[in-house]
């Protein structure tokens, strides 16, 4: 099993082909949601081409927690997240432990009575799903975590699950490749081109492919790259710090957080831990350009979010990084072929603390690796799953630190949506045209 952490620019790429001319449909960015919805087109006989800058889950898809859960999604999004993990059941028994799921569950833990009211107020959703979610006493609490403190209950859904982003994805990858799909790593698409109204393809570094098909699943990148093609939503990117501890007793088998630290058993006999819900933003252009629309999340997470004045250079909205670029000349995404921004030692300094007081027995956690990545974020902290103003091209981006878990049912909807097949999922909340049609920003749950 991996142990080392997550993909980077370093990692030798593993899916070097070239691209081709044609494809019948070409999909931006290898994410997870990105690497799924190629998996699915080319399972429905499609000619797929993958095009990734820079490595497969070399941005937020190796990075992230690893939490398979349903608990806490937003209820639009959980319908989807229930068909992503029986999704994720059937890759695990094609993988194996390169994907690594176990379901060990998910618990919510609360300090306070309003913590606790919060979480109730969840409860519905999970019952309408047929989820196995209850409320946690401090005594049930004692049994499944001896020796902690600072918690007064919790909430708990047992069958959520947990798997490895490092090897997930890549493997995962393997079999689209398997399927068919053609996965082009180092090899940036500068723009798509439009043709009597609708696209007609995408020019890339390594030259045009014709395809009336077109997926953008660029993450953090996606907005820049829509606006040199004119299209605009709103969409900001936040830095998460997150590490893997050297080997730690198994004193707690799944994932856990409270709002000062997140936890996850690894398969390598370490954990993941993070911050919690605290992340750190660096000012922009587009925090300018969509503050109204992004006001009410501003008002209810400001309090956990570290401001600076000016992301490094070459990051989505850096100031210098362009906003405009021709389709044959450079672009940005040619100049900075993975983000890998570097972790708040502070925030981690403070997680260790953190973790020694709610389990004192334990005491400050030994790092391995410590590492960030950047969430791509929209203003109700749900996707936008839609086609695009300009017909043929179709997005998937905004996942809003929700998307390893859920990759898999967004890769299956996207691709039927993209096949003009039912996604079998009300899709309503997660439009493009939401933003612009005049329609109340309703926030994702704050558990």
């Amino acid at each position: 099993m991996q142990t080392g952490g997550p993909i980077s620019i370093s990692d030798p790429a593993r899916f070097p082909s070239a691209p081709p001319d044609r494809a019948d449909v070409l999909v931006i960015g290898g994410g997870i949601a990105g690497v799924m919805t190629a998996l699915y087109l080319a399972e429905a006989g499609q000619r797929v081409t993958l095009c990734e800058k820079g490595r497969i889950a070399g941005e937020q898809s190796s990075r992230n927690w690893g939490w398979v859960r349903q608990q806490g999604r937003d209820p639009d999004e959980l319908p989807i997240m229930v068909e992503a993990l029986r999704l994720w059941q059937g890759l695990h028994q094609r993988l194996g432990d390169r994907v690594g799921l176990r379901q060990t569950g998910t618990t919510y833990l609360a300090r306070t009575e309003a913590d606790l009211r919060n979480f109730t107020s969840w409860l519905p959703h999970g019952a309408a799903h047929g989820l196995d979610t209850h409320l946690m006493s401090r005594a049930e609490l004692d049994a499944m975590l001896p020796g902690s403190a600072g918690w007064i209950g919790a909430l708990r859904t047992s069958n959520d699950a947990r798997a490895e982003p490092w090897t997930a994805v890549p493997a995962i990858a393997e079999l689209a490749v398997e399927a068919g799909v053609t996965i082009c790593e180092d090899c940036a698409v500068r723009g798509v081109e439009v043709t009597g109204g609708r696209v007609s393809g995408v020019v890339t570094e390594k030259g045009r492919v014709s395809a009336p098909l077109v997926l953008l699943a660029g993450g953090a990148w996606s907005t820049l790259f829509a606006g040199n093609a004119g299209i605009g939503f709103p969409q900001l990117s936040v830095r998460a710090t997150v590490v893997a501890t050297e080997t730690m007793p198994d004193f707690h088998a799944g994932n856990a957080a409270d709002s000062g630290f997140a936890l996850r058993r690894r398969l390598d006999g370490g954990y993941t831990l993070a911050p919690g819900i605290g992340h750190d933003f660096w000012i922009g252009p587009a925090a300018f350009r969509y503050l109204k629309d992004f006001l009410p999340q501003v008002r209810r997470d400001l309090r956990h979010t570290r401001l600076s004045p000016a992301a490094p250079r070459g990051y989505p909205d850096a100031w210098g990084t362009p906003r405009r670029w021709s389709l044959d000349a450079q672009s940005p995404f040619e100049r900075l072929r993975v983000l890998d921004p570097p972790p708040n030692l502070a925030r981690i300094e403070r997680l260790r603390g953190d973790f020694a007081k709610a389990f004192p027995r334990l005491g400050r956690p030994a790092i391995r690796r410590a590492w960030a990545g950047m969430i791509d974020v929209t203003p109700d902290q749900v996707p936008i799953l839609d086609e695009s103003p300009v017909p043929g091209l179709f997005v998937a981006t905004g996942l809003s630190g929700h998307g390893f878990g859920i990759g898999p049912g967004i890769g299956r909807v996207m691709a039927d949506l993209m096949l003009g097949r039912a996604p079998g999922h009300d899709l309503s909340r997660f439009r493009f045209a939401r933003f612009s049609d005049g329609s109340r920003i309703e926030l994702g749950p704050s558990i």
